[in-house]
C-alpha cells in the first residue's frame, strides 16, 4: 500500500485526540443520523448519513476508546489492516488479527473494544443495491455459505441466515490485496474512483466467495463431519466418484452410507453429483467457449437429454441462454 495512505491513517483524528486524553467514546455521528432504541441502549446508524451520493462509504474506526453496542442499516466489511482487535458481534466474542476481515450483515449488532496506537481497523460500508440479485446469481456456481449469506440478504433472507462471516487472513493474500487497493483509491481520491471502487467491490465479493473455507460446525455430530468431508470428495472428483469408492474411503457399508447421505443432506449421492456436475457445467458454459456437448462429456454425464432437463431445473434456464 502507498505509505502515504499508511501514514495518513496512522496520524490521530481530533476525536482520536479526545479519546486518548479522556479514555471514553466520543460520539463522532450526529444525532440526526442515530435511532435510538426505546427498550436498551442500542442505537442504529441509519442509511443516508453515509450514502448520500455514494453506494461505499469508507473510515477508519477511531482508537483509545470503546465502541458502544450498535446496529447499521447496511453492510459492513471490517477490515484490520495493522494490529488486533476484539469485538463482540451477535452476542459471540470475536477476535480480529492483522489481514482478517469480518462481514456484519444489517442488524446484527457489534461492540468494539479499545483500539491501541497500532491497531488500524478499517470500515468498509455498502448498501444493499451495490449487491444485485444478477450480479449474486453468477456466483452460484460456489455454492458457498457466502454466497448464501449475501442471496439472502437482498432476497429477503431467513432466520437461519448467518448474522456475521469471518474471513482469516491465512486463506487468502487475494483478499488482503484487493481490499488494500480499495483503501487506498478511497483515500488517494484519484480520477474515477468512484468507478474503480465500485469494480473493486464486485472483485473482493467474488474472491470472498472463492476464498472461504467452510469447517464443521462447532458441536458437529461425526456424521456431519463425515457428509462434510463426502461433499469436499464429489467436488473435486465429480467425474469419476462414486458410491462404491466413498464406502471404500471411509470404511462404510454402501447401503448404509447412502442413507446417512441423504438423511444428513435431504438428497441422494446421485443427486449431489449430479448438481455438482451442473455446477462444473455452468462454470465451463460460462468462461469458456467449449461446445456444450464436448462440456457434457468433460463432467462425466453421458445422457445429453438427462443433462439438458437437469439443468433447466437447476438454473430456471437453458444451457445455451447462458452463452446468449
Amino acid at each position: 500500500m502507498n505509505p502515504r495512505t499508511i501514514a495518513r491513517l496512522k496520524q490521530h483524528e481530533l476525536i482520536e485526540n479526545r479519546q486518548l486524553k479522556t479514555g471514553k467514546h466520543v460520539d463522532d455521528i450526529p444525532n440526526r443520523a442515530v435511532k435510538h432504541s426505546d427498550s436498551n441502549d442500542e442505537f442504529r446508524i441509519l442509511n443516508n448519513y453515509f450514502f448520500r451520493n455514494r453506494n461505499i462509504y469508507i473510515s477508519k474506526h477511531s482508537r483509545f476508546a470503546e465502541y458502544p453496542e450498535h446496529t447499521h442499516q447496511f453492510l459492513e466489511m471490517n477490515y484490520m489492516l495493522s494490529g488486533e482487535c476484539d469485538q463482540v458481534v451477535n452476542g459471540k466474542k470475536v477476535h480480529l488479527n492483522k489481514g482478517d476481515l469480518l462481514l456484519i450483515d444489517v442488524g446484527c449488532a457489534h461492540s468494539i473494544s479499545r483500539l491501541g496506537e497500532d491497531d488500524i481497523l478499517i470500515n468498509l460500508l455498502f448498501r444493499d443495491q451495490s449487491i444485485n440479485i444478477n450480479f449474486l446469481s453468477g456466483m452460484r456456481k460456489s455454492n458457498s455459505l457466502v454466497y448464501n449469506f449475501l442471496l439472502n440478504r437482498v432476497s429477503g433472507g431467513g432466520k437461519e441466515t448467518p448474522k456475521y462471516l469471518i474471513f482469516r487472513s491465512e486463506h487468502s493474500q487475494d483478499i488482503k490485496m484487493t481490499m488494500e487497493q480499495i483503501i487506498e483509491e478511497y483515500y488517494e481520491k484519484r480520477e474515477f474512483s468512484d468507478t474503480i471502487l465500485q469494480a473493486y467491490l464486485s472483485i473482493l465479493l467474488v474472491k470472498l466467495v472463492r476464498n472461504y473455507h467452510v469447517n464443521a460446525p462447532e458441536g458437529s455430530s461425526a456424521k456431519q463431519k463425515l457428509i462434510i468431508n463426502i461433499l469436499k470428495d464429489i467436488s473435486k472428483d465429480y467425474r469419476n466418484i462414486s458410491l462404491g469408492t466413498l464406502a471404500a474411503k471411509y470404511k462404510y457399508n454402501k447401503n448404509y452410507l447412502s442413507n446417512v447421505i441423504k438423511k444428513e443432506t435431504g438428497d441422494s449421492f446421485k443427486d449431489l453429483l449430479t448438481k455438482q456436475r451442473l455446477i462444473q457445467a455452468h462454470t465451463l458454459i460460462t468462461s469458456t467457449t467449449l461446445p456444450i456437448e464436448e462440456i457434457v462429456e468433460k463432467i462425466g454425464m453421458k445422457n445429453k437429454t438427462h443433462f439438458y432437463k437437469k439443468y433447466k431445473e437447476f438454473y430456471q434456464r437453458m444451457p445455451g441462454d447462458d452463452r446468449k
